[in-house]
Formats: structure tokens, C-alpha cells, sequence
């Protein structure tokens, strides 16, 4: 099942359900109006929702619309709570090689995660808006869940079963602002703007056997201005599953139903089919040449990610975006 979020002048924006080739959708109000709703009473939902999305592949709903139609808002614009992992610890172990620095070993047995701001989350086709391109802008192309309630203390083999949609998201970072929050050993503010999100969430069953052990096994393409940065596949180099992420998440505390799940910036070893962030091909090029030589994001970029499926087809839709400065 694919659902999304369009935009209907409210905050929360309307749910829809859209169809596999992501090219017609139909609203369900007397479901759920709201995909936090949808989310919140997923045992009520889940199968009326399913029926609908059957339906709208056998084309026996006339009041579907074409879903490239409406403006489409992140699954949900905004969120009870967001927590981003970092998950392919490769990816930490290449940008502490960088800057000769000795990765601790708990890296590889105890998941890094931090707290994100969840007010807002913006849309596929929204404009990344920032103020200043000294600021150092980069994307990160990452793979996220949303579970429903999760018990505190869930282990890692119950946690999967928490997990209700998955998605790609755009967890857009302000590298040069990153060094001096972390130094006061606080975590990330001022360098995370809003994170974008694919046009729709899919149920695990939708993907069939690329979800497996709680990881997706498919690449994740990433492209800047026409230019592929990186296909690795998500499913490799996942030093921790979407399992064990959010075991650790509810280690101490419950989940909300809407709680939404990153898995960090999605890396392979050795980086042979590229990499998710400019950040990374940064670190690659410090270890080769002794400097970086590729720029962060300028002014009129244009950032595309997306995931195919195993016959070439979107699954997730495509996060199409460009970076303009941000006016007051």
C-alpha cells in the first residue's frame, strides 16, 4: 500500500491513497482525513486503507485523481517525534579517517542517534531555502520508518513488528555549522534545517522481498545537476537494522504512534557505488589528495533522490528539489 500527504491549505494536509505507479490517487476522509490519524488507529485503518488501495489498481474508483496533479506534502508534515540514526557506521569510520581521528569501538555495538525537529518537514518538490551557501549545504540520503505506539524496553525482533510505513528522505545538513555545535558536546541545532521527505510511505509488504531483517535491500540514487553522486544499496554496510534503531530509540521510553526513524546517510564500504552525501565524497578526496576538491551545494542546485524496485520502477517517488537562498 502507498499513501501520501497533499496539500489542502491546512498544516496537516489531506491523506490520500495513491496507486503502485504512483500516477492516480483518491482521498478516504471517512478513513482518515489525516495521515497521522491513519497512523494513529492503524488497526482500524490499515485494512480499509489496503481495500482502497486495491481498488485504485484495478481502476474501480472513478473519483481517482492524477496524483501529479496536487502538490504533495512530506507523509507527514509534521511529526510527535523524529530521531535520526547513524546506521552505516562505515560512513562514520570514512569521515573520521578524514580528519585523522580514531573511531571508539562502542560505535560498532551501541547505535549513534540524535533528536530532530519534527514542527515541520517539507514536501518532494519543495525548495531547500537557505540563507547563506558559506553555511556549507549538503543532502543525505537516508532510508526512514514510521512505527505506531512502541512499548519502552521493546527488544530489536519485537521493534520490527512496530514498524508500519518506510520511506526516503533528504536529511538536508549545514556542514559548516556542524563542528562548532558539536564541540559543545550538546548535538545538532542550527545545522539541521527541515528534512524532505519522498512523496509517499509504503507498507513493508509492498516491498516485498527487499525488506528483509530490517533492512531494505535496494540501491539509493542519488543525483546533483544532472550528475549521479552515488547508487549504494541500502541493505548493505547496515551496521544496525531498522530494529535495532528503534529498540534503542524506546530504550528508555515509549514511542508515539507517528514516530519517525532514520537510518543516517545510507554507505557502502569502500564507497564503490558512490556515495549519499557530499560530505562523503569530501572524506574520499582528503584521503586521496590531502584536500577536498568537490564544493557543498551553491544557489539554483538541483538534488534528486530516489529508489527504483527490481524492475526499474519508483518506488517511493522521486525528492526533487533546489537550493535557493532563503529572504526575508
Amino acid at each position: 500500500m502507498k499513501l501520501a500527504s497533499i496539500d489542502n491549505k491546512t498544516r496537516d494536509g489531506k491523506l490520500v491513497v495513491v496507486n503502485k505507479d504512483l500516477t492516480k490517487a483518491v482521498t478516504v476522509p471517512e478513513i482518515a482525513a489525516t495521515m497521522q490519524y491513519a497512523i494513529d488507529n492503524w488497526k482500524e485503518t490499515e485494512t480499509k486503507l489496503e481495500s482502497v488501495y486495491n481498488d485504485l489498481n484495478s481502476d474501480k474508483l472513478p473519483n481517482a485523481f492524477p496524483f501529479s496533479s496536487v502538490r504533495v506534502l512530506a507523509p507527514i508534515p509534521r511529526a510527535y517525534h523524529w530521531a535520526d540514526g547513524s546506521a552505516y557506521v562505515t560512513h562514520v569510520e570514512l569521515v573520521r579517517k578524514a580528519r585523522n581521528s580514531e573511531l571508539p569501538e562502542s560505535f560498532w555495538t551501541d547505535p549513534l542517534m540524535y533528536m530532530g525537529a519534527s514542527d515541520a518537514f517539507i514536501g518532494a518538490n519543495d525548495d531547500i531555502e537557505i540563507e547563506n551557501e558559506d553555511w556549507g549545504i549538503d543532502f543525505e540520503s537516508e532510508v526512514a520508518v514510521i512505527t505506531d505506539d512502541v512499548p519502552a524496553g521493546t527488544n530489536s525482533e519485537d521493534a520490527l513488528k512496530h514498524i508500519k510505513l518506510i520511506t526516503i528522505i533528504n536529511d538536508v545538513s549545514l556542514r559548516n555549522l556542524i563542528p562548532n555545535e558539536l564541540s559543545k558536546q550538546f548535538g545538532f541545532y542550527q545545522s539541521k534545517p527541515w528534512t524532505s521527505f519522498a512523496p509517499v510511505v509504503v507498507t513493508p509488504n509492498e516491498l516485498a522481498d527487499s525488506w528483509k531483517n530490517g533492512k531494505l535491500h535496494l540501491p539509493l540514487h542519488s543525483t546533483l545537476n544532472g550528475n549521479l553522486i552515488g547508487s549504494p544499496n541500502a541493505g548493505i554496510d547496515m551496521t544496525f537494522d531498522f530494529g535495532q534503531l528503534v529498540a534503542h530509540a524506546s530504550k528508555t521510553r515509549s514511542l508515539m504512534a507517528g514516530t519517525i526513524i532514520g537510518s543516517g546517510t545510507v554507505a557502502n564500504q569502500g564507497s564503490l557505488d558512490g556515495s549519499s552525501c557530499l560530505a562523503e565524497v569530501r572524506c574520499l578526496e582528503i584521503i586521496k589528495d590531502g584536500k577536498a576538491s568537490t564544493p557543498f551545494m551553491s544557489f539554483g542546485d538541483r538534488i534528486e533522490i530516489e529508489m527504483k524496485d527490481n524492475d526499474g520502477k519508483s518506488i517511493f517517488g522521486k525528492i526533487n528539489q533546489i537550493i535557493k537562498e532563503y529572504k526575508k
